[in-house]
Protein backbone atom coordinates (compact mmCIF):
# COMPACT_ATOMS: atom_id res chain seq x y z
CA UNK A 1 0.00 0.00 0.00
CA UNK A 2 1.46 3.35 -0.83
CA UNK A 3 2.06 5.80 1.60
CA UNK A 4 -0.72 7.87 0.38
CA UNK A 5 -3.38 5.54 0.82
CA UNK A 6 -1.72 4.73 4.04
CA UNK A 7 -3.14 8.56 5.52
CA UNK A 8 -6.33 8.52 3.03
CA UNK A 9 -8.20 5.11 4.02
CA UNK A 10 -8.04 5.68 7.41
CA UNK A 11 -9.05 9.28 6.86
CA UNK A 12 -11.99 8.60 4.48
CA UNK A 13 -12.90 5.99 6.96
CA UNK A 14 -13.31 8.38 10.22
CA UNK A 15 -14.79 11.10 7.74
CA UNK A 16 -17.69 8.34 6.88
CA UNK A 17 -17.94 6.70 10.42
CA UNK A 18 -18.60 10.79 12.30
CA UNK A 19 -21.04 11.84 9.08
CA UNK A 20 -23.14 8.67 9.76
CA UNK A 21 -23.18 9.48 14.03
CA UNK A 22 -23.94 12.71 13.67
CA UNK A 23 -26.55 12.55 10.80
CA UNK A 24 -28.32 10.37 13.58
CA UNK A 25 -27.50 12.40 16.41
CA UNK A 26 -27.43 15.54 15.00
CA UNK A 27 -27.85 17.22 18.65
CA UNK A 28 -24.75 16.61 19.81
CA UNK A 29 -23.51 19.38 17.16
CA UNK A 30 -26.74 21.91 16.83
CA UNK A 31 -29.32 23.28 18.72
CA UNK A 32 -32.77 22.45 16.90
CA UNK A 33 -35.52 25.09 15.67
CA UNK A 34 -38.14 24.84 18.71
CA UNK A 35 -41.45 24.98 16.55
CA UNK A 36 -44.03 27.31 17.24
CA UNK A 37 -47.01 25.24 15.99
CA UNK A 38 -46.63 21.83 14.37
CA UNK A 39 -48.12 20.68 10.51
CA UNK A 40 -50.11 17.75 10.43
CA UNK A 41 -52.87 18.99 8.28
CA UNK A 42 -51.48 21.77 6.05
CA UNK A 43 -54.15 22.80 3.79
CA UNK A 44 -53.12 23.23 -0.14
CA UNK A 45 -54.51 26.69 -1.89
CA UNK A 46 -56.44 27.01 1.40
CA UNK A 47 -58.12 23.32 0.86
CA UNK A 48 -58.62 23.54 -2.85
CA UNK A 49 -60.47 20.26 -3.66
CA UNK A 50 -63.42 20.90 -1.28
CA UNK A 51 -64.12 24.38 -2.02
CA UNK A 52 -62.99 27.05 -5.04
CA UNK A 53 -59.36 27.21 -3.77
CA UNK A 54 -58.04 30.19 -1.87
CA UNK A 55 -61.74 31.56 -1.11
CA UNK A 56 -62.32 32.28 2.42
CA UNK A 57 -65.60 29.43 1.78
CA UNK A 58 -62.05 27.03 1.52
CA UNK A 59 -60.58 28.38 4.39
CA UNK A 60 -63.55 28.42 6.74
CA UNK A 61 -63.78 24.66 5.93
CA UNK A 62 -60.00 23.49 6.48
CA UNK A 63 -60.73 25.17 9.87
CA UNK A 64 -63.82 23.52 10.37
CA UNK A 65 -61.38 20.34 10.15
CA UNK A 66 -58.60 21.32 12.07
CA UNK A 67 -56.36 22.58 9.47
CA UNK A 68 -52.67 23.26 11.01
CA UNK A 69 -51.68 25.32 8.15
CA UNK A 70 -52.85 27.02 5.35
CA UNK A 71 -50.73 27.25 2.18
CA UNK A 72 -52.19 30.39 -0.16
CA UNK A 73 -50.26 31.89 -2.99
CA UNK A 74 -50.23 35.72 -3.52
CA UNK A 75 -49.99 38.46 -5.92
CA UNK A 76 -50.47 42.23 -5.89
CA UNK A 77 -53.68 44.38 -7.76
CA UNK A 78 -53.17 47.42 -9.86
CA UNK A 79 -53.73 49.25 -6.38
CA UNK A 80 -51.52 47.56 -4.23
CA UNK A 81 -53.75 45.24 -2.50
CA UNK A 82 -52.55 41.73 -1.50
CA UNK A 83 -54.41 38.81 -2.91
CA UNK A 84 -54.38 35.45 -2.11
CA UNK A 85 -54.11 33.78 -5.67
CA UNK A 86 -51.75 30.87 -7.45
CA UNK A 87 -51.76 32.44 -11.00
CA UNK A 88 -50.97 35.80 -11.96
CA UNK A 89 -53.26 35.56 -14.95
CA UNK A 90 -56.61 35.15 -14.24
CA UNK A 91 -57.76 32.91 -17.32
CA UNK A 92 -57.58 29.66 -15.58
CA UNK A 93 -59.29 30.86 -12.45
CA UNK A 94 -61.80 33.47 -13.73
CA UNK A 95 -62.02 32.89 -18.04
CA UNK A 96 -60.70 36.33 -18.06
CA UNK A 97 -57.18 37.16 -19.63
CA UNK A 98 -56.25 39.96 -17.78
CA UNK A 99 -53.18 40.17 -14.66
CA UNK A 100 -53.85 40.41 -11.13
CA UNK A 101 -51.44 43.48 -11.35
CA UNK A 102 -53.33 44.86 -14.39
CA UNK A 103 -56.72 45.37 -12.19
CA UNK A 104 -57.64 47.43 -8.91
CA UNK A 105 -58.94 44.82 -6.52
CA UNK A 106 -62.48 46.08 -6.98
CA UNK A 107 -62.01 44.79 -10.74
CA UNK A 108 -61.23 41.45 -10.40
CA UNK A 109 -63.59 39.01 -11.80
CA UNK A 110 -65.53 36.10 -9.83
CA UNK A 111 -63.77 32.65 -9.88
CA UNK A 112 -65.46 30.05 -12.22
CA UNK A 113 -67.95 27.86 -10.63
CA UNK A 114 -66.30 24.61 -11.02
CA UNK A 115 -62.64 24.70 -10.93
CA UNK A 116 -60.43 21.69 -11.87
CA UNK A 117 -58.19 20.31 -8.96
CA UNK A 118 -54.65 20.43 -10.03
CA UNK A 119 -53.45 17.66 -7.85
CA UNK A 120 -56.63 15.03 -8.69
CA UNK A 121 -56.83 15.26 -12.63
CA UNK A 122 -60.28 15.18 -14.03
CA UNK A 123 -61.76 16.15 -10.27
CA UNK A 124 -63.71 19.40 -9.52
CA UNK A 125 -64.11 21.83 -6.80
CA UNK A 126 -67.27 23.76 -6.75
CA UNK A 127 -68.53 26.57 -4.07
CA UNK A 128 -70.93 29.69 -3.41
CA UNK A 129 -68.17 31.74 -2.92
CA UNK A 130 -66.27 33.02 -5.43
CA UNK A 131 -64.60 35.78 -4.96
CA UNK A 132 -60.78 36.61 -4.56
CA UNK A 133 -59.73 37.43 -0.55
CA UNK A 134 -57.27 39.82 0.67
CA UNK A 135 -54.27 38.22 2.32
CA UNK A 136 -55.43 40.87 5.53
CA UNK A 137 -58.91 39.14 5.63
CA UNK A 138 -57.35 36.06 6.24
CA UNK A 139 -54.88 37.69 8.91
CA UNK A 140 -57.87 39.88 10.25
CA UNK A 141 -60.61 36.89 10.08
CA UNK A 142 -57.76 33.88 11.48
CA UNK A 143 -55.20 35.95 13.49
CA UNK A 144 -53.83 32.79 15.35
CA UNK A 145 -53.74 30.71 12.72
CA UNK A 146 -50.19 29.38 10.86
CA UNK A 147 -50.02 30.17 7.01
CA UNK A 148 -47.19 29.72 4.59
CA UNK A 149 -47.44 32.57 2.34
CA UNK A 150 -45.54 31.82 -1.39
CA UNK A 151 -44.48 35.15 -2.91
CA UNK A 152 -45.04 34.62 -6.59
CA UNK A 153 -42.42 36.00 -9.07
CA UNK A 154 -39.91 39.01 -7.93
CA UNK A 155 -41.72 41.60 -7.02
CA UNK A 156 -40.25 43.95 -4.09
CA UNK A 157 -43.53 45.96 -3.83
CA UNK A 158 -45.17 42.30 -2.81
CA UNK A 159 -42.88 41.15 -0.56
CA UNK A 160 -43.06 44.41 1.65
CA UNK A 161 -46.73 44.48 1.51
CA UNK A 162 -47.00 41.09 2.98
CA UNK A 163 -43.86 41.84 5.35
CA UNK A 164 -45.83 45.20 6.38
CA UNK A 165 -49.04 43.14 7.15
CA UNK A 166 -47.59 40.14 9.10
CA UNK A 167 -45.73 42.77 10.82
CA UNK A 168 -49.38 44.65 11.56
CA UNK A 169 -51.16 41.41 12.72
CA UNK A 170 -48.23 40.54 14.97
CA UNK A 171 -48.01 37.02 13.26
CA UNK A 172 -44.51 36.64 12.04
CA UNK A 173 -43.49 33.97 14.27
CA UNK A 174 -46.80 32.26 12.62
CA UNK A 175 -46.17 32.83 9.08
CA UNK A 176 -43.83 31.08 6.56
CA UNK A 177 -41.97 32.64 3.81
CA UNK A 178 -42.00 30.41 0.75
CA UNK A 179 -40.87 30.86 -2.66
CA UNK A 180 -38.93 29.14 -5.46
CA UNK A 181 -35.75 31.32 -6.11
CA UNK A 182 -33.08 32.08 -3.82
CA UNK A 183 -32.99 35.71 -5.08
CA UNK A 184 -36.74 36.33 -4.01
CA UNK A 185 -35.94 34.14 -0.78
CA UNK A 186 -33.13 36.51 0.09
CA UNK A 187 -35.18 39.46 -0.60
CA UNK A 188 -38.41 38.15 1.64
CA UNK A 189 -35.86 37.31 4.49
CA UNK A 190 -34.59 40.80 4.23
CA UNK A 191 -38.32 42.30 4.29
CA UNK A 192 -38.82 40.89 7.86
CA UNK A 193 -36.00 38.33 9.35
CA UNK A 194 -38.63 37.14 12.10
CA UNK A 195 -40.79 35.00 9.76
CA UNK A 196 -39.58 31.25 9.75
CA UNK A 197 -38.62 30.10 5.79
CA UNK A 198 -38.77 27.31 3.81
CA UNK A 199 -36.44 25.92 1.47
CA UNK A 200 -36.12 27.22 -2.05
CA UNK A 201 -36.01 24.58 -5.14
CA UNK A 202 -32.06 25.59 -5.27
CA UNK A 203 -31.50 25.44 -1.01
CA UNK A 204 -33.00 21.91 -1.63
CA UNK A 205 -30.79 20.40 -4.06
CA UNK A 206 -27.88 21.85 -1.95
CA UNK A 207 -29.25 20.00 0.83
CA UNK A 208 -29.81 16.87 -0.72
CA UNK A 209 -25.92 16.99 -2.10
CA UNK A 210 -24.62 17.94 1.28
CA UNK A 211 -26.59 14.87 2.58
CA UNK A 212 -25.23 12.43 0.01
CA UNK A 213 -21.74 13.90 0.29
CA UNK A 214 -21.83 13.41 4.20
CA UNK A 215 -21.59 17.25 5.02
CA UNK A 216 -25.01 17.87 5.81
CA UNK A 217 -24.24 17.01 10.06
CA UNK A 218 -21.65 19.58 9.59
CA UNK A 219 -23.51 22.17 8.38
CA UNK A 220 -25.97 24.82 9.68
CA UNK A 221 -29.31 24.86 8.31
CA UNK A 222 -31.63 28.41 8.69
CA UNK A 223 -34.53 26.85 6.87
CA UNK A 224 -37.35 25.23 9.19
CA UNK A 225 -39.56 24.01 6.83
CA UNK A 226 -39.19 22.20 4.01
CA UNK A 227 -42.08 21.58 1.27
CA UNK A 228 -41.18 18.82 -0.70
CA UNK A 229 -43.40 16.77 -3.36
CA UNK A 230 -43.88 12.94 -3.08
CA UNK A 231 -41.77 11.25 -5.68
CA UNK A 232 -44.67 8.79 -5.94
CA UNK A 233 -47.35 11.06 -7.23
CA UNK A 234 -45.12 11.88 -10.24
CA UNK A 235 -46.98 10.56 -13.28
CA UNK A 236 -49.81 9.76 -11.59
CA UNK A 237 -51.06 12.55 -9.95
CA UNK A 238 -48.46 14.99 -10.76
CA UNK A 239 -46.72 15.99 -14.09
CA UNK A 240 -43.90 18.08 -14.25
CA UNK A 241 -43.35 17.81 -17.86
CA UNK A 242 -45.28 17.46 -20.70
CA UNK A 243 -43.25 13.91 -21.92
CA UNK A 244 -44.82 10.50 -20.23
CA UNK A 245 -41.03 9.19 -20.20
CA UNK A 246 -39.77 12.30 -18.83
CA UNK A 247 -41.62 12.13 -16.33
CA UNK A 248 -41.55 8.34 -15.72
CA UNK A 249 -37.68 8.50 -15.53
CA UNK A 250 -38.24 11.78 -12.91
CA UNK A 251 -40.54 9.53 -10.92
CA UNK A 252 -37.79 7.04 -10.49
CA UNK A 253 -34.41 9.20 -9.94
CA UNK A 254 -36.67 11.77 -7.24
CA UNK A 255 -37.92 8.45 -5.26
CA UNK A 256 -34.44 7.42 -5.40
CA UNK A 257 -33.31 10.58 -3.82
CA UNK A 258 -35.61 11.83 -1.82
CA UNK A 259 -37.53 8.99 -0.16
CA UNK A 260 -34.83 8.46 2.51
CA UNK A 261 -35.79 7.86 5.91
CA UNK A 262 -32.43 8.76 7.19
CA UNK A 263 -32.16 12.17 5.77
CA UNK A 264 -36.08 12.58 6.89
CA UNK A 265 -35.10 11.85 10.51
CA UNK A 266 -32.26 14.23 10.51
CA UNK A 267 -34.00 17.39 9.70
CA UNK A 268 -37.15 16.33 12.16
CA UNK A 269 -34.14 16.07 14.88
CA UNK A 270 -32.63 19.47 13.93
CA UNK A 271 -36.31 21.48 13.78
CA UNK A 272 -36.83 21.08 10.57
CA UNK A 273 -40.81 20.10 9.52
CA UNK A 274 -40.60 18.08 6.16
CA UNK A 275 -44.43 18.19 4.50
CA UNK A 276 -45.06 16.34 1.58
CA UNK A 277 -47.27 17.78 -1.05
CA UNK A 278 -49.58 17.66 -2.82
CA UNK A 279 -51.60 14.37 -1.41
CA UNK A 280 -54.97 13.75 -2.16
CA UNK A 281 -55.44 9.61 -1.68
CA UNK A 282 -54.69 7.50 1.87
CA UNK A 283 -52.32 5.50 0.41
CA UNK A 284 -50.33 8.65 -0.05
CA UNK A 285 -50.53 9.80 3.41
CA UNK A 286 -49.54 6.33 4.66
CA UNK A 287 -46.21 6.85 2.44
CA UNK A 288 -45.92 9.85 4.01
CA UNK A 289 -46.21 9.32 7.54
CA UNK A 290 -44.62 5.50 7.22
CA UNK A 291 -41.08 7.94 5.78
CA UNK A 292 -41.42 9.97 8.85
CA UNK A 293 -42.93 13.38 7.25
CA UNK A 294 -44.02 16.11 10.24
CA UNK A 295 -47.02 16.24 7.91
CA UNK A 296 -48.77 16.28 4.64
CA UNK A 297 -49.82 19.30 2.01
CA UNK A 298 -53.84 18.12 0.65
CA UNK A 299 -56.28 19.68 -1.51
CA UNK A 300 -58.66 17.44 0.80
CA UNK A 301 -58.68 18.54 4.32
CA UNK A 302 -61.50 16.22 4.93
CA UNK A 303 -60.08 13.30 3.87
CA UNK A 304 -56.75 13.49 5.92
CA UNK A 305 -58.82 14.74 8.96
CA UNK A 306 -60.08 11.30 9.00
CA UNK A 307 -56.95 9.68 8.43
CA UNK A 308 -55.23 11.33 11.27
CA UNK A 309 -58.43 10.94 13.15
CA UNK A 310 -58.42 7.16 12.97
CA UNK A 311 -55.03 6.55 12.82
CA UNK A 312 -53.81 8.37 15.83
CA UNK A 313 -49.69 8.93 16.59
CA UNK A 314 -48.95 5.76 15.66
CA UNK A 315 -49.43 7.09 11.64
CA UNK A 316 -46.89 9.61 12.25
CA UNK A 317 -44.10 7.69 13.72
CA UNK A 318 -40.92 7.79 11.70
Amino acid sequence: MSPLLSYALPALGSYVMLSLFFLRWPRLLHTPWVPAFRIRLGAHRGGSGERLENTMEAVENSMAQRADLLELDCQITRDGVVVVSHDKNLSRQSGLSRDVDSLDFEDLPLYKEELEVFFSPGRFAHGSDRRMVRLEDLFQRFPRMPMSVEVKGDNEKLIHKVASLVRHFDRSDITIWAAEKNSVMRKCKAANPEMPVSFTLGRGFWMLLLYYLGLLPFIPIPERFLFCFLPTIINRTYFPFPCPGLNQLAAVVSKWLIMRKSLIRHLEERGVQVIFWCLNEESDFEVAFGLGATGVMTDYPTALRRYLDNHGPAAWAS
